[in-house]
Order: structure tokens, then sequence, then C-alpha cells
């Protein structure tokens, strides 16, 4: 759906030119903005089909709509530009045939009359254009609206021939045709003789001719023209009897001047007059002459000849190019008469005669006589050549005399057809054939293909190589033969395509005579076909991977490794071409294929198979053209696995195959020849192991057995493999024997073999072999699997583990066991602590070293196990009693194990715990802190923690130290146990009586077994009055401090201007004391009296009282009047502190807010004094920065939600007047505040991103009312003011200034060296800043137009107002813009101009010019152009149809009216946002006769003078104008001025009709006031009479005296328009009579 315009649719004029068929003014009208809004557009739409390809089905299937409506609309549009084409070509057609019609007309015309338009010819627009093709497209052609009556014409009558167009006997002689005329007559040379030849002859003039055949071959034929057939009387057209005989008189005499006695060489042989044939003898025929019979002469002279030419056929024969060759030709006079001979050359340059040798003067030739013509034949090349030389006679028929040239020509043994056999395609083959000339004479040919046949010339063809002609070449391209003599013609094959190729050549003779040769051959492409395989072939199991490549599959039988197998294979050379091969072994390409069976060719890898079972022979030779192979495939194993390998039969040298897409790149001996890949077989081969099996194949010998014994079994081992095996079995000799008898052999297939093996023990415990026997060729070996107990001396101990328990330090702990031998072999034993344990034991070792120091110390540890005895032999069934004694060395935890090594026996061990200790007891805390005062009893605790399991006494001193006498010391118990592990909490209770701060006290604590006691440090600090201040951020921390330097109350960087910032200082008392405060501001004080500090909450109190009289607006009125008192004392910012004064508490944390109030831009500094109980109060700085601009418009007021306030102007149409607007700004600050007016323009296509500004002096100079700055440059610094002793300094505000005009640079440092030394400082004197430079981000132009401001400067007062205007002047727009929207803004820049109001030294700092944010009007203005909406009463737009008659009333009798007018109604309607003020343009003969409403008519506003009244059409209105054509009778007079004197815009139109219309052309010209002016084009119609007689002469003849005669003629009125007519009679002629005119009044 199209998208919906904003902007009202726009109507499109109709255009002017009645040419154009531009439609579109008509569909705007009736479809709006369906027609004029874009849709989708062109580049969408191409930007839409190429980003197709997402997910979206739907956006898919619309973009392919899309595409396809697109493609169907281009298509449309290339049938519209066609036909569009064809019907302005068959227009321009037309026109020029039109034109070249009334050239003729006007060439026929006088001159005089030339420069008089012609009326218009019959249009033949109908015969240019195609009626089909309009009919096709559904449009109206010729034939449609031209309807041609049917002519109605008489028969023709038969009228005679005239004598001057029938045959004489000279024509007849010359020039009439006859079929039994020769040949040669169709000559061009003849035909040319015969256009030549005169249209009067000697011979016409002797005949007889009439009178009227004189006259009429001596007119001259004129312009013809159609006229009616005349009523005239038949005998007016005769001769009077006396003019008759004297032109037949005078006729008579030129006969006789001409009828004279003529030779009779101008007559034909044998006839009457004429001379006799010498050859050809006369009859005589007897014929009644007079009524007697009388013999007569009779002959044939058409076929009598005049001359013989001897010889009658000139020959040349044996001829060579270049050279000149001559025969003489006599042509011999056979008539009695002498002849004269004319001999037309020949028409070849070849052949040329001389002018000829005659036997007398005067080119007579004599009865018998002879004339003779040298021929000179001058042959060019050595064809055979024809031509004649013609003989002209007095004979109607010419003597041809043939010329020829013959020469016999080569003959070549070369075959029509020369077959170069097969050829693989893409590759070369070279055939040679014999080629022998037998004929007589020499040749030379070319060979060129037959498509070049004929040659522009032979070089072009002639090469020193091939010959080419895809697929063929053949050389020599040129050669030359001589009888006899023979050469080789080389044929080249490259096929490109398998298939039979034959091309044709032309072989040329240089005697022009040419002979084609089809050359033949065969491409074919290489084949192979494995006919069979012994033992067929295999397919492919399901599931089974095979090469993807492969053909065919071999599969062999399972093999043991080393074992061969073959199979034979036979391969058919398909093609006719002998193939070299060699047969190579690769690896296979294995891919699973998936359900759509393809492969991806991609990966396919060829390597070669270097370990590979399978062989071919032969590998390499020659395949025969289509015969049979056979090859040998061997199989020969010798590992374990699965052997598949891909058999290759590569064929060597094959030419590679033509890029189908890059033929013409392929030329003769540019193919590349590769191996081939012609055949591919998979072939797989497994490998089985060797088969032996042991029975049984594992031995386990059943129960325990001491060592030394030696086991004996048997077993058998059976071949179940398809070939013998060899076998050996190996010897373990390591700790226990193993052998297996016999040791080696031989076993056959299928057999088997009984052995024995001994197994001997060497230790104790379980024993279990794999014995191995190795097979030859085979990996793996066969493994008999043995299994053993053996058992050695056994011994016990008595005690599972020992447990020492808790052991004091120093103190030892002994403890025994038994050991019995319970076996029948003697054991010794060996009892030790384990040495794992020791070597864990021998860690780091901590040393307590004097000053609390401790030293890592690495040292071994010996055991502290004492056995007695460590170490024996036990007999059979023996007993023994060992004790052990445990002495620690350190506290600690020990783990142990005691372990007992028997030998060839199982050792035994015993597990060891025992813990080590001794007292230790400490303080968690060895310093103990105390917050006291004066007097006050602190209590505070402390604890002590039993390190150890033992159970441990303890003791409390007394308090010791220098300042134990100023304090009370108790604690509580003083004496007791701790337990193990035991945390004892003591309350300590200490009382001073100093202010002095406790740090030398000391308490000791006594702990039993233990060297040193605990010492306890005691300390304190006595505190008096303790104030802290805070500032809280936003979040829980706070900053707090006891002195203001740490702490600075912020009110924020970017504070908003007339807002309220509140923030809040802590105060917080850490003692026991009560104190008073007191907090204020320094310099931004409030200006409120103490009774009305309170202000917010007496507003509080006031709502409680009042609910219902309060409302929100007294609310806001008394919230804004507090404000206003705050900032009463005109300083720019006050801070307000509540609460200001009261009792601070003990242990108090009081809050003070402080809330600022600003009502002036700048950084404000201030400090908060704090006085709490101490005379020395506490400085606590603020700071405050603040943003914004105070001035406000008076239209928004100060708290208007937009931030920017925007002056918009609305609508106003292209180039219209200024609009202003009056703008009020109000300055609520208690300063005076100048302010400077930019205007700035935005351009959306604006790329610019910064301002550059620099400025000479101050940017905003102080100007006065004429725009002069009247600034100046140096200025007197105030605080170096130069004071003369003696005198007092008087007042600040207005110190001395030294303008530039008064004092320069060197007069003023002059003035500072002649100072005196009276003076109390030296004046100084700072200069401003000269040159500045300011960086702004770039977001407008600076222009005064379209917007502007006046006055640019201007100075707010404190708490006033000033006023601006903001004009807006419309800009021009062209007439292609529809709408313009003017987007711009404007900065009024603030300056201070008191310099006490710019800085407040430490307190304030104001910035102003461009160091503060300007105040911005956004303006917003629409440019339109002037524009109506035009609507007509019919769609053909404002054409008139107007006739003269419409002057005649339909009573006659009231006489011709001097006025008609013809009237349309236009509505016209202002579719824009602004009033129109505009006037209607005519001129006669058009006119404005009414305008709707009447109102509408008023004087234009605009400040320009101008004539006449406009029209004002408001907003969204319409009215209704009236336009009319009138019809005068000045009008009717125009058709007859001539064309320069016409009037513009009009034309004369003539119809074939008969219809004459003046076509009145003007454009109805809306002219806005902003002088825009809109076209209407207006064609108005104006048909006149057109009055026709039915003669152009009236011919009265001869009258009588007094006889009266009368003729009727006929007025005729072929237009559409009635009309008066008046016959008038013009003044009389002698000679020419009255002229008679009609005039015709309308």
């Amino acid at each position: 759906m199209a998208r919906q315009s904003p902007e009202p649719s726009m109507y499109r004029h109709r255009p002017a030119s009645e040419l154009t068929q531009d439609i579109s003014h008509l569909l705007s009208s009736v479809f709006k903005n369906m027609y004029t809004s874009e849709v989708i557009g062109k580049d969408t739409a191409e930007n839409m089909i190429k980003s197709r390809g997402g997910d979206n089905t739907q956006h898919e299937k619309f973009v392919e709509d899309l595409q396809k409506v697109r493609s169907e609309y281009d298509n449309r549009l290339k049938e519209a530009d066609m036909l569009e084409r064809h019907i302005m070509q068959a227009r321009a057609r037309a026109t020029a045939e039109e034109e070249k019609v009334l050239n003729l007309y006007r060439a026929d015309l006088p001159e005089n009359y030339r420069n008089l338009p012609l009326p218009p010819v019959k249009s033949t627009f109908r015969w240019c254009v195609d009626d089909d093709l309009l009919r096709n497209h559904h449009l109206i052609c010729p034939e449609d609206y031209i309807t041609d009556p049917e002519v109605i014409t008489r028969a023709p009558k038969v009228t005679s021939e005239p004598n001057y167009l029938k045959e004489i006997f000279s024509f007849k002689q010359y020039v009439s045709e006859n079929k039994t005329a020769p040949k040669f007559k169709d000559s061009l040379h003849v035909k040319k003789i015969l256009e030549n030849l005169p249209d009067v002859s000697l011979s016409t003039i002797t005949l007889e001719s009439s009178v009227s055949e004189i006259l009429d071959q001596t007119k001259k034929p004129v312009h013809k023209k159609k006229s009616r057939p005349s009523r005239k009387p038949a005998w007016r057209d005769a001769m009077t009897r006396s003019d008759r005989h004297k032109d037949r008189a005078y006729l008579q005499k030129l006969d006789d001047r001409h009828n004279f006695l003529k030779n009779p060489r101008y007559f034909p042989p044998n006839s009457l007059q004429g001379g006799k044939s010498l050859i050809l003898p006369q009859k005589k025929v007897m014929q009644m002459v007079a009524g007697r019979k009388k013999a007569t002469v009779e002959s044939d002279s058409e076929s009598v000849p005049i001359f013989l030419a001897k010889p009658p056929a000139v020959l040349f024969t044996y001829y060579e190019v270049g050279q000149v060759y001559e025969m003489t030709v006599e042509l011999q006079n056979m008539t009695s008469t002498s002849q004269c001979v004319r001999v037309v050359p020949p028409a070849t340059s070849a052949f040329a005669i001389d002018l000829g040798v005659f036997p007398g003067e005067g080119g007579l030739v004599a009865p018998g006589m002879s004339c003779q013509y040298r021929v000179q034949f001058i042959p060019e090349y050595l064809a055979d050549y024809d031509d004649y030389m013609l003989v002209e006679t007095q004979s109607i028929y010419p003597l041809l005399v043939p010329l020829k040239g013959r020469r016999p020509p080569p003959i070549l043994t070369l075959p029509r057809v020369l077959d170069c056999g097969a050829c693989l395609v893409g590759g070369l083959k070279f055939t040679e054939f014999v080629c022998k000339n037998e004929g007589s004479s020499v040749g030379k040919f070319c060979i060129m293909p037959k498509s070049m046949w004929p040659p522009p010339n032979f070089r072009s063809v002639a090469t020193y190589g091939y010959v080419e002609q895809e697929p063929f070449g053949i050389r020599p391209a040129v050669f030359e033969l001589a009888p006899g003599q023979s050469t080789v013609v080389e044929v080249v094959f490259l096929p490109i395509f398998p298939e039979v190729l034959s091309v044709t050549f032309t072989i040329a003779c240089d005697n022009c005579q040419i002979q084609d040769i089809t050359v033949t051959g065969l491409g074919q492409l290489i084949a192979l076909k494995l006919l069979s395989v012994s033992g067929g072939e295999s397919s492919p199991l399901p599931g089974e991977l095979t090469d993807v490549t492969a053909q065919h599959l071999v599969r062999f039988d399972a093999l043991n490794p080393y074992s061969t197998a073959e199979k034979t294979l036979v391969l058919r050379n398909m093609t006719h071409v002998e193939l070299h091969f060699f047969w190579q072994i690769m690896k296979p390409n294995l891919q699973p294929l998936m359900l759509e069976r393809k492969v991806d060719f991609t990966k396919i890898k060829y390597n070669l198979e270097t370990d590979s079972a399978f062989s071919v022979t032969p590998l390499m030779g020659m395949l025969r053209p289509h015969s049979d192979h056979s090859f040998i495939i061997n199989y020969s194993p010798t590992k374990l696995k699965e052997y598949h390998s891909v058999l290759q039969i590569v064929l060597e040298d094959i030419p590679e195959l033509p890029d189908p897409k890059r033929l013409d790149l392929y030329r003769f001996g540019e193919s590349l020849e590769e191996d081939v890949i012609a055949l591919e077989i998979d072939i797989k081969g497994q490998t089985e192991p060797f088969l032996l099996l042991l029975e049984p194949y594992a031995i386990i010998i059943p129960g325990e057995h001491y060592i030394g014994m030696n086991i004996r079994r048997k077993f058998k081992m059976y071949n179940n493999s398809k070939s013998p095996v060899k076998f050996t079995w190996e010897r373990i000799s390591e700790c226990d024997i193993v052998e297996v008898v016999p040791h080696s052999g031989n076993l056959e297939s299928k057999d088997y073999r009984e052995f024995e093996f001994i197994f001997t023990g060497g230790k104790p415990g379980h024993s279990s072999h794999n014995v191995l026997c190795k097979i030859a060729h085979s990996n793996e070996p066969v493994v008999l699997h043995v299994e053993a107990d053996f058992k050695g001396p056994l011994l016990s101990i008595d005690v599972p583990s020992f447990d020492l328990g808790l052991i004091k330090l120093g103190e030892k702990v002994m403890c025994t066991f038994d050991i019995e031998n319970l076996s029948q072999l003697s054991g010794k034993w060996k009892m030790q602590e384990s040495p794992a344990c020791m070597a864990d034991r021998n860690e780091t070792v901590k040393v307590l070293l004097p000053k609390l120091r401790w030293l890592l110390v690495f040292s071994p540890q010996a055991s502290q196990f004492t056995i007695q005895p460590s170490s024996g032999e036990l007999h059979p069934l023996g007993k023994c009693r060992v004790s052990v004694l445990f002495t620690p060395l350190a506290c600690q935890r020990l783990r142990t194990v005691l372990e007992m090594e028997v030998e060839n026996g199982k050792g035994s061990h015993i597990p060891v715990s025992v813990e080590v200790q001794s007292p230790s007891v400490c303080l968690l805390s060895s310093r103990l802190e105390f917050e006291l005062s004066f007097g006050i009893l602190a209590k505070a605790t402390v604890q002590l923690f039993n390190q150890t399991q033992l159970p441990t006494r303890f003791r409390w001193g007394e308090l010791l130290g220098s300042q134990a006498s100023s304090c009370l010391f108790s604690i509580s118990p003083v004496e007791g146990t701790l337990g193990p592990n035991e945390e004892k909490e003591f309350l300590v209770e200490l009382t001073t009586n100093t202010m002095d701060k406790l740090s030398d006290l000391t308490l000791c604590c006594s702990i039993e077994d233990m060297k040193d006691p605990l010492i306890l440090a005691i300390s304190g600090e006595v505190k008096g009055l303790h104030i802290t201040y805070s500032v809280p951020f936003v979040g829980d921390e706070e900053l707090a401090s006891e002195h203001s330097q740490d702490i600075k109350l912020d009110f924020g960087s970017e504070v908003a201007l007339k807002s309220v910032v509140k923030r809040q200082l802590i105060i917080t008392n850490h003692s026991a004391l009560s104190a008073l405060f007191t907090v204020k501001v320094a310099y931004f004080s409030t200006g409120l009296p103490s009774s009305d500090e309170e202000g917010p909450d007496v507003f509080a109190e006031a709502k409680m009282e009042k609910p219902r009289r309060i409302t929100r607006q007294i609310a806001k009125r008394r919230q804004s009047a507090f404000r206003a008192a705050m900032l009463s004392h005109g300083r720019g910012a006050a801070f307000h502190v509540h609460p200001a004064s009261g009792i601070l508490k003990a242990f108090e944390e009081l809050a003070v807010e402080i809330t600022a109030y600003n009502n002036m831009w700048g950084d404000y500094q201030d400090d908060l004094i704090c006085e709490v109980g101490e005379p020395e109060p506490v400085l606590i700085p603020m700071q405050m920065s603040v943003k914004g601009c105070p001035i406000f418009l008076q239209m928004t007021g100060p708290n208007h939600p937009m931030p920017t306030p925007i002056i918009r102007f609305g609508a106003h149409i292209s180039g219209g007047d200024t609009v202003s607007r009056y703008i009020r700004l109000n300055n609520p600050t208690p300063f005076e505040i100048r302010m400077d007016w930019e205007s700035f323009n935005q351009d959306k296509d604006d790329d610019k991103l910064i301002d550059l500004l620099v400025f000479y002096g101050p940017p905003f100079p102080i100007k006065d009312l004429d725009g002069n700055e009247i600034d100046v440059l140096w200025e007197r610094d105030e605080s170096d003011e130069t004071v003369p002793s003696g005198t007092s300094h008087t007042s600040r505000s207005t110190p001395p200034v030294y303008r530039s005009e008064d004092r320069t640079l060197d007069r003023i440092l002059e003035d500072d060296e002649s100072l005196s030394d009276d003076t109390v400082s030296i004046p100084s004197f700072t200069p401003r800043k000269i040159i500045s430079v300011v960086i702004r981000p770039h977001e407008g132009v600076p222009s005064d137009y379209p917007f502007c401001i006046t006055p640019k400067q201007i100075v707010i007062p404190s708490g006033g107002a000033a006023a601006i205007h903001i004009s807006f002047t419309p800009l021009m727009l062209p007439e292609i813009i529809n709408k313009f929207e003017c987007e711009g803004f404007a900065l009024g820049f603030m300056s201070l101009d008191r310099k006490d109001v710019r800085k407040v030294p430490g307190k304030v700092t104001r910035g102003d010019g461009h160091a503060v944010a300007p105040l911005r009007i956004d303006l917003q203005a629409f440019v339109k152009p002037a524009l109506l909406t035009v609507e007509m009463d019919h769609e053909s737009g404002l054409v008139f149809y107007a006739m003269a008659s419409d002057l005649i009333p339909d009573e006659p009798l009231k006489g011709i009216l001097t006025d008609s007018a013809s009237t349309h109604n236009l509505k016209l309607t202002n579719d824009t946002e602004t009033p129109l003020s505009f006037k209607l343009v005519l001129a006669m003969p058009f006119s404005v006769t009414g305008v709707d409403p009447k109102k509408s008519l008023k004087t234009s506003h605009s400040n320009r003078e101008e004539e006449g009244n406009h029209l004002l059409l408001y907003a969204l209105q319409n009215m209704l104008v009236n336009v009319s054509f009138h019809t005068t009778l000045e009008i009717l007079t125009y058709q007859h001025l001539p064309e320069d004197q016409l009037m513009p815009g009009l034309q004369v139109l003539q119809h074939d009709n008969g219809d004459k219309i003046l076509e009145f052309k003007q454009d109805l010209i809306i002219e806005y006031s902003n002088k825009a002016t809109q076209v209407l084009p207006m064609t108005a119609y104006l048909t006149v009479p057109v009055l026709e007689l039915s003669c152009d002469i009236i011919d009265f003849e001869t009258c009588l005296v007094d006889q009266t005669r009368t003729e009727a003629v006929l007025v005729m009125n072929k237009s559409k328009s009635r009309s008066y007519w008046t016959a008038l009679l013009g003044k009389r002629h002698q000679k020419v009579g009255s002229r008679f005119l009609m005039r015709s009044f309308c």
C-alpha cells in the first residue's frame, strides 16, 4: 500500500503543448496521492532483490513477486517506448512527405504568391504508421476514424493511339523488341547503346505526319491541372476554314523541303532502294502491277549479312600473365554498296582493339574490300577469358566476333576425401598425402577454407604454416607443381569432440579454377573394458567400504603370512588408437556414501601404496587397437592385516580434454599431454594368523610347595593353520626355573605334538609365568600360562599393637612381646623401627631463640625406641621374648611402626602410638586498651588459653608500673586451674585519678611448669570534650575529621540555575560533656531576619491550621517569596543553615542542614563558621558552581517544561513578505546583563564538526546605536591604583580609565618612568586580551537570512525586561521544490559590564561571553511555493470551441452582434497553509468574467505598490473563476492578414474537409504577490466560413448590343459556420472585363 504523504496532494497542470501525450495531469487529478506518491522506487526494489537470501520465507516470496512485477513493469515500459518511438517516426515521415508536397505546390505558384500560406495537404500519417501495432496495444489507428468514400468514376473510353506514339521504321530497326533478335542485345554494352539512341532520327522526318501530330509533338508539357470537364460546345474548338487552308499549305512546304532521294547505303541491303548482297541470291517474284504481271526482286533484308569476320573467332592459348599477344581480324564488306562500320571495343580489360585500318578515306569500306582491326590480349591471370567484339553496321543485327583465351589446366592426383583416421580428443595426428600434377601445364595452388572463398586477395590467405579450419590443419598453403612433379600434403588432426569430423578446404589454382577437398577424421575418447576375472568379480557387502572411484572389485581368499595366490584379468582396448600403459598400485579412497549416494571428490587423494601385497604382470606395455590383453595379479601377504589396494592402469601421453568454455584458446600445437587413469580395480585380500591351540592352554598347580622342589606336567599343541609352522620354546631361569621339552621343531598343518614342562620354585609366594613359543613369520607367540604357590618359614608376634598414651616430656615407657616359629623350617629374623616412619619424622623443627625469634632447623632424628634383642634365629617351632623402651626427645605426637623382617619368609609389624607434651598457656591479647575518663570506672576482659591436653595451674600477680599508684585495679579470678585446651575469660576493672595518659602499667601471670610468666600490658587515654565534623556521602560512608581543612561542603559543579541544593554537616560529641554550638555563613548569608528563618516551618504550621484555605497556588507563591527573601541581599546566592545554634548533648550526633539558593550563575566559595564550646571557631569551606541562563522569554515563562524555546513562524509562500515576532526578555537577577545576539542556519548535510573563532579585542564589545565599538583596549587595574602620599583613596567603584585615543602605549610607559618618589606604589596597567581563540561545536552557519534579530545588542536591567524583534524573510524556492523547511536558532551571549559583578575576590567568579552558555532560541519556518490546485469543467482543459456564426442572432433582423462569449469555469483551491494573494492576467480575446465569492476581491496587503486589485484566497478555501473567450468582428479580420502580421498565438488552420479555423493560444497567468507565476494553457478554435464558387471565370462570350445573357454561379459554404455574404462587381476593364467579387461578412 502506498505510503501516505503528510503534504497535500500536488496538482499537475495539463501540458501546454498539443504534441505531447503526457496524461500525468489526468492521473494525478483522479488518483491524487496514489499516483503522485512514490511506492517502491527502483533503487529500493534493486536493493531488496540483491539482499534476498534470508530465513524469512514471507520476505523471500514478497521479493520474488516484486521482481516479477518489476520485470513486467520494465517490459511494458520498453513496449511503450518502442510504440512511442514508432509513432514519432511515423509522424516525422508524414510531416516530411506533406512538406514535400507543399513545396511542389509552392513551386508552381508565381513568386509573388509563394509567401502566402498554402492550405494543408492531405495527411499521409495513415500510410506511415503500422495499424496492426496500434491495435495490438489497444490504441486508435487512423483507419478507425478516417473513412474514405468510394470514388465513383466513369468507365474509360477507347481512344486511338496518337501517331506520335506509334513505332516508326527506324524504331523497329534499332530499338523494337524482336524474338528472333540475337542474344547479344542482353549485354550491358548493347543496353547502353539503346538507351543513348536519340528520340528522332533522319528517317522519321521523311514520313508523313498530320498537322495535329506536329503540333502535339512540338508542345511541351506544362503543369497539368485537374479541372472540371468543360461545358463548351464542340464546334467552339474547331478552326475556321481559312485558318485550316493556311496551316495545310505551310505543312506542305515543310514536307516538300525534306522529301528528297536518299543514298542507297541508308537503306537495308537487298531492299528496293538499298544495295545488293554479294553472297546471297535474290529471288524474283511475279506480281500484278497495274493489271500486268511484272517480275520484282524479293529478299529478306533483315537476314542479309553486311560484313564477314576473318577469323570468325579469336582464340589465344598457352599464355602467361603479363605478356602481350596480338591477332588481326578482317571485316569484309559483302554487299554491293559501300558501307560504314563501327566497332565497339570489348568490355573486359584483357582485350583491346586499335582504331582499325580502312582501305580508303572516310571510314567507308567498298564492296568486297576489308578493314583490319588488331586485337591485343594482355592476360591478368591464367583463367579462361570470354568476350566479344561488336561490329555495328546498317543492318539491324550487329556482328559479334568472339574473343577467347584458353589454357590447358593442371591435373592433381590428390583425392577428394582425405581420411586422417582416428585420434584421441585433444591430441594431434599427422597424416601425409602425395599430390602429383598429371596435367600439361605448370600450376600454382593455394589451399584455404571453403568459407574464405573468394578471398579479397591471396596474400590474406597464403600462410607459411598450416591452413587451419578446426579441427584440421593442412600444409603447405601455397605450392607450385610442374607437369609430372609431386609434393607431400600434410594434414594435422586435432579433434575437440568425440565424433566423426569433416571439413571442406578449397584448392584454388592460378588459372582461377577451384576444387573442394574434404578432410575427415574420427575423434575418440579413451575407453578400456574389463572382460573377465578368474574366479569372477566380487560385489561389496552391505556396509563395506570400497574405493569410491574404482569400477570393479576383485577379492582374494584369506591366506596365512608369506603365502601366495594369483588371478588373471582380461582387458579390451575399445578405441582404434594404440595406447601405452603402466600399472600402479594406490591406496584406496574410502568415503561413506550418504543416502543421496554422492561422493565428495574434493577429498579424493591418490597416494602410492608402499607396502602392498599385490603385484601385476606385465607391469607396462602397449595396448593394441581394439584387442584383448591378459594380466596376472599376485597376492603375497606378509603381515596379519587386511590388504586393500587399488590397481590403476595409467595410459601415457593422453592429451588433455579441451575446456568447452574456452575453445577459442585452443590452437594447434597447444595441447597438453598427461597420464590418465583409464581403469581402477579395487583389490582386497585378507590374512589369517597361524591357528595354534594348546591343550590345556594354562596349567595351575594347586596347593603350596616348598621352595627348591621340581614340578612336572604334560600338554599338547595343535596346528589348525593352512600351512606348516616352525616353533621354538623359551626357557625361564630367573629366580624360578621353567622349561619345555622338546625345545624346538616343526609342526605340520592340521597336526599336533605332546610337550612336558618342568617348574622349580626359587622364592616363597605365588609364582606366575607365561612361557612363550615363538612361531616363524608370526608376530604373536603361543603363550602357555603356569601358576604355582611356594612357601618358606612362618614367624608370629603375639601383640597386634602398642598404645603408650599421654606422656610428659622427660618420662620413659617400656613394653614386651613374644615371637614364635610356626613352620618346620628355621627362620632368621630382625626387628627395628620402620625407616619410612623415621624418614617422615625428619621434618622441620622449630627452635625458640631469645627475643622471640624462631630458627628453622633441619636435623635427622635417631630412633627413640630401644629393642632388646633386635635380631636372632628361631628353630622350627621355637619361641623368644623381646622388650621395647621408648625415650622421648621432644614434645610430639608419634605414630610409628616396629617392623620384623624374616629371611625367605613373610615379615610382621607392630603399630606404636604415643603423645608427648609439656604445659603451654598463652594470652589471646597481650595488650589491654582502656577508654578512660577522669574518676570513672572502666572495665575490660582478657583471656587465657591452655594449648595442651595437660591440666595447668595459673596465678595473677600485682599491678606493676610507675602509674600503678594513681590507679585502682582488680581482676577476677586471681588463680585457678586450666583444663585441657580450655579458654578462660577474666574481668579487669580500672579507675584512674589523673588526666595523664596511661602507658606504664603491666600485669604478670605465673604458669606451673612454664619457665617464663605471661605479661599483660595495660594502657589508656583520658579524654575531655571531643567534637568531630563529618559530611555524609551518597553511600553509608562518612568523612569525619576534627579539622575543617579535611572536609568540604561541595554543592556540585553543575548546579542548575534557580535550583535548591541541600547538604548536611554532622557534628558529633564523643565526650560526656554538653556544649553550646553556633553555625553561620561568612559571606553569602540569607537576607531573612532571625525571626523569619523558620519560613518553611511556618508555612507548614499555617497549612496545619488552615488546610482548606491554603491552595497549591498560594503555597507556590509563598515558596517563591521565601526564596526571593533568601536572595534579597543581591549577591546571586545564599546559604541557609538550620539549626543555626543550640546545645550539643553528651555523646550526641547532630545533623545541620545547609540549603543553597541561587539566581545568578557563577563559581561561589564561602566558609561555614562553626563554634562548639570553644572560643576558636572552625571554618568549613563551601563551594558551588551554578550553570544556566537566567534570562527567560515572557511568552514561555521561567518554568517552561521545554529547555529550549521554539519560535515557529508557520508556513509562508516563497519570496513573500517579511514576518516579525516581538519577543520580550526578562532578567530576574540582581545584576544588569548585556546580551549580544547572533542568528544561525542549520543544514542537515553540513559535516563540519567544530568552529574556530578568533577575536581581536573583546569578543562582544560595547557598541553605540550605530553599531560602532566604544570599548577601550587598556584599563587601569583597581587593585594597583597609584595613590599619592598624603591623599586617601576615595572610591573603588569609579577607577580612572585611560582610553586609547588619549594616551598611547609609549606615553604610558614614559609616564611610568617619570613618576615622583613620593608615591606609595608604582601604578600598573593590566592589558586586556588582544587576540582570543574560541573552539565550540559546530551547530549552524551564522547568517541573518532568512532569520534576523534586531537589535543585535541589548542591555536588560536587573529585575527588568527588554524586547527584541525576530524576523523571517521567506526564501525564493526553485520550481522543483514543493516544500522547504527553514531551521535555525539564535544565541544570546550574556556579558557583565561591571567588574565587581564579574568577580568578588575569594567569593565568586562569573564568566561571560563564550564562557557562559548562551540563551538559545530555536527558529522554525516552512516555505512553500505559491501554487493553487486547479479543477476544470472538462478533462481536455481550457479549450474553447466557437464559430463566427455566433455573432448572428437567432432573429436576423436585429443585425450582427459585436461580441459573443464562450465561458468555462475554474475552481481554484488553496491547499497550502497560508493565504495566497494573486491576480489573473489575460489578454483579449480571453478575459476573466467573474469571481465567486465576490468578497475574495481585495487589495493586496503587500508593502509593494502594485497596479490593479489582487484576489486573496485563504488557506484550505476555494473560489470559482469564470474565464471566457470573446468572438468579435475584429477577430474575423485576422484571417486575411499576412502571416508576419498575425498576433502571437494565432494560427490559421485549413482542414481537408474545407473548414477554416482560427486557433488562438494563450496562457492564463496566475501572478502571486511574490511575483511567482502559475501558467494554465488556454486554446480557442474559431471556425470561420469559407465560400467557394462553382467556376473561376464567367464568360458571356460574344453578346449583341442590348442583349442580356444570364450565367448561373453556385455559391457553396463548406464550413460549419453560417455566414452573411454580398456579391460586388468590380471596376470595368477593356481587355479583361469586369471582376466579380464575393465577400463574406461572418
